[in-house]
């Protein structure tokens, strides 16, 4: 595959934060960017904007950032069978910005709010830093996890989830649509990884099991790797959240930029061959991993994401691997787990892959 041929010398020559920041002779598996190129559909979008226009859009007025809305929506009717309404959808440059939006809308200081953990780090720290409280949905041992023992003003629902990989099931989602529904609960889907799903299993968008109560949030920014154009949207299915937006000053929170806007729509409506090639070699690094750890670590290979949460057992994990195999994770206390936990970025070549799995085993035996 043309996709999967990156050399660890070539990735080395990359300036973007996973590899410009690796120290020497390590390699980074630790950032969520992968290590593959767009697709060309989305880089002719670009080149194109840039040669022809880059003054303000024509849908610079428009609260749904104009081509986004049809785009998203064209996309989940397509994939999921879930017709979004394209005049509910809002634009903004990330997910992280649109959670901090909602939350300062929708809560007070204080008011609960509840995450599946561990979890996407950045998460916990917009929580807590906004004074809201945290009410933990811990992952057992089973690799379920369990709805809230309160009542909560929001739930926000990572599925596909960050860091374990899972894949939530219907009958799961039916059960938090139960809680939420009978608690009142205003539900934040955060669904940026659903492309990201292997076969078996299936992404279910919470807004098709309980539309009025559900806000969703997603990014072609991970399934397509375009982190760094900040472009993301917000359905809003709750009225009274689409209310109190509406309340809002125009351009108060800001926009995505016109290529941020270009490269989504490319990715969305062209990207699926290039997404398939991705899968493939995804899906092959997911199971190479089960074959290579050593015996000891524990893994569950992931529902869906190119994340896997790994627990080797012993205290300090990250910094272990890193000091000994020369591989750079993330440690599991950033995401609210334990240190014997550290989080592994797979989406990366077959060379670099088979270097980090030998690493790590060498290090750990």
């Amino acid at each position: 595959m043309k996709l999967d041929s990156l050399s660890l010398e070539a990735a080395r020559t990359r300036d973007g934060i996973k590899w410009a920041l690796a120290a020497p002779g390590v390699i980074p598996a630790w950032v969520a960017d992968m290590d593959f190129p767009v697709p060309e559909a989305v880089r002719e979008a670009v080149a194109r904007r840039a040669a022809t226009d880059l003054g303000y859009p024509a849908w610079l007025d428009e609260p749904t950032a104009g081509p986004l809305a049809e785009a998203f929506a064209e996309r989940m009717e397509a994939r999921y069978g879930w017709r979004a309404d394209p005049a509910h959808v809002r634009s903004y440059t990330d997910l992280n910005q649109a959670l901090q939006v909602l939350l300062h809308l929708m809560t007070e200081p204080g008011d609960a709010v509840a995450l599946h953990v561990p979890a996407y780090d950045p998460f916990l720290v917009t929580i807590t830093g906004m004074g809201r409280r945290l009410v933990p949905m811990p992952l057992t041992a089973e690799g379920r996890f369990e709805v809230p023992a309160e009542p909560v003003r929001v739930l926000l629902l990572v599925n596909p989830q960050n860091p374990s990989g899972r894949s939530f099931t219907r009958e799961e989602l039916e059960e938090l649509a139960a809680y939420a529904d009978r608690h009142g609960t205003l539900v934040i889907a955060d669904e940026i990884h659903a492309d990201l799903t292997y076969a078996p299993a299936r992404h279910i968008p919470f807004a098709t099991i309980l539309p009025e109560r559900t806000v969703t949030l997603t990014s072609a920014s991970k399934a397509f790797n375009m982190g760094g154009l900040h472009c993301s949207v917000a359905h809003v299915g709750a009225r009274d959240v689409r209310d109190a937006l509406g309340r809002q000053p125009a351009h108060i929170y800001g926009a995505p930029s016109v290529l941020g806007v270009e490269a989504t729509v490319a990715a969305w409506r062209h990207g699926q061959t290039w997404l398939e090639e991705v899968l493939a070699i995804l899906d092959r690094n997911r199971r190479l991993i089960a074959e290579r750890l050593p015996a000891g670590v524990g893994y569950r290979m992931p529902d869906a994401t190119y994340l896997a949460w790994l627990d080797f057992g012993i205290p300090d994990a990250a910094s272990f691997v890193e000091r000994e195999a020369r591989v750079r994770l993330n440690p599991g206390p950033n995401y609210g787990g334990g240190d014997t936990f550290a989080r592994l970025n797979f989406a990366t070549s077959a060379p670099i892959l088979e270097e980090i799995l030998a690493r790590i085993a060498a290090a750990v035996k």
